[in-house]
């Protein structure tokens, strides 16, 4: 082992070949820190994401272990349950993974450092009692404020669950060397949480868009001859279909612009709510999740993708898939807090516009101008894709992250 090697302990919620899109971060992340020499040995959950339970082939076992040219792998049960609604049920699931995805981080000795991610915010003290036994320093990383973003969308109002959750994040921050968000939004919330401690350190860092496996493709897709759609203007939704997204509005947009379109590409808890909604709306589909590789098809289908998140969320959640839907060439159109990361990075980059959340005016106003304006797409697509290229690589991230373990090391 070279003198600048680093041992790293990953513990994440999601790694391939599981297709959650955090897993897909984590994935990169680690095939990067490989290429760079460092040994990694992650601990994550058998994949589940797909259909909320465990795929064909990954049962039978609570725990399995597999040895890589670059360190390990180790999945755990996540304990899933079917309904996304059932917040008791996923909470249970999410405490019983955490513990037996700690249990099984403390063999292998010591480590420079212990990455842990959160969503779940439970995996932050399972990174710290890793922490305890391997010797490396925390650093939390954080893809989505919570309980934040619950609290905001009204998915938790039990005063009581509240606060215990709240506990939970400040001493999950506590005991982190360093905590890393994905924007200056979500460093500022989490800053304003961790003043009164003066060991973690709080620092931006993206994530970033495989910008060699999403590339720009014609419009005219086999994914639109599967749903039967031909040349006409394509409104896409891809991912979560969730209580975070405002996508009522879209329905009532399908309705009141038939000329379109709509594609909402997804499962979640709000799907089946949504399209009761659609019901009788012959512009409207809802496909399933489809398999990671055809992830470029599927963005290359949209003629303008839509990033929703309801009003006060855009602090607390910066959602990924704006970076592939602009790494695709295509524009963007936000319905999110005006001042926040998404509205910031779209007007930097050119790759497209925002509008303010759940007003249906303005969202339908702006939708209406994209769809009769094919030049103007098209620049905001070689503009977004311009901008990726140039500022979110995968290796820029990775090496971030060697950068801010070896700081935290010489700091300690």
């Amino acid at each position: 082992m070279t003198a600048a090697q680093l041992r790293i302990a990953v513990l994440c919620p999601h790694f391939a070949p599981d297709t959650a899109p955090t897993g897909e971060v984590m994935t990169r992340i680690v095939s990067e820190l490989a290429a760079l020499g460092h040994q990694v040995h992650v601990v994550t959950a058998l994949p589940w994401y797909r259909t909320h339970s465990i795929e064909p082939g990954w049962d039978g076992k609570w725990v399995r272990r597999e040895t890589t040219a670059w360190g390990s792998v180790t999945r755990v049960n996540p304990f899933p349950g079917d309904d996304k609604r059932n917040l008791v049920r996923r909470a249970v699931g999410f405490v019983g993974f955490s513990a037996l995805a700690g249990f099984s981080s403390l063999r292998g000795g010591r480590v420079d450092a212990v990455i842990a991610m959160s969503p779940p915010l439970t995996l932050g003290l399972t990174g710290w009692g890793t922490h305890v036994v391997r010797r490396g320093p925390l650093i939390f990383n954080i893809q989505d404020v919570f309980p934040d973003a619950a609290v905001q969308t009204g998915a938790i109002t039990n005063r009581w669950v509240i606060a215990a959750a709240s506990w939970l994040e400040r001493v999950s921050y506590h005991r982190a060397a360093a905590v890393t968000v994905l924007s200056s939004d979500l460093r500022d919330n989490v800053a304003a949480k961790v003043r009164e401690s003066k060991r973690a350190d709080v620092r931006v860092i993206p994530n970033f868009v495989d910008t060699e496996f999403i590339r720009p493709m014609d419009r005219m897709t086999s994914f639109r001859h599967e749903l039967g759609i031909g040349a006409e203007t394509v409104v896409l939704y891809a991912g979560n279909v969730g209580i975070s997204q405002s996508l009522e509005m879209v329905i009532d947009a399908a309705a009141a612009l038939p000329q379109l379109t709509f594609v909402i590409n997804g499962d979640g808890a709000a799907r089946v709510t949504l399209q009761e909604r659609a019901a009788g709306l012959a512009n409207v589909r809802f496909p399933g999740y489809q398999e990671h590789e055809r992830l470029p098809e599927v963005l290359a289908t949209g003629d303008i993708h839509l990033v929703p998140l309801r009003r006060g969320l855009g602090r607390v959640s910066v959602p990924s898939k704006t970076y592939s839907i602009l790494a695709a060439g295509r524009p963007v159109l936000a319905m999110i807090d005006p001042d926040t990361e998404v509205p910031r990075l779209l007007a930097e980059s050119g790759g497209g516009v925002s509008v303010p959340p759940d007003d249906a005016v303005s969202f339908e106003r702006a939708l209406e101008q994209l769809a009769s304006d094919h030049e103007r797409r098209r620049a905001m697509g070689v503009a977004g894709r311009r901008w990726v290229e140039q500022a979110v690589s995968p290796a820029a991230v990775a090496q971030a992250y060697v950068d801010l373990i070896n700081e935290v090391n010489r700091h300690r």
